[in-house]
């Protein structure tokens, strides 16, 4: 990957996080539905891995994203 295609990249995963957050702090969206985009997320790029080429670029993201939500990034826990 190169650095521009790094920096887009983490770029985006915080604008999302961000994303999340404000619709969570607005009331949009609660915790468990914040943690529920999360989790589709991780288990379609579990799936994808099983018939893509870029397999285990699908399990690295997926992986990613489990860590955020075990990090409680997207969410402020009480």
């Amino acid at each position: 990957m190169s650095s521009k295609s790094e920096y887009a990249g983490i770029a985006a995963l915080s604008i999302c996080e961000a994303l999340l957050l404000a619709m969570n702090d607005r009331g949009l969206l609660s915790e468990a539905e914040v943690v529920g985009v999360l989790e589709d997320a991780a288990t379609s790029h579990e799936h994808a891995a099983a018939v893509s080429l870029a397999g285990e670029a699908h399990l690295a993201t997926a992986e990613l994203i489990r860590a955020i939500v075990a990090g409680g990034n997207s969410v402020r826990r009480l």
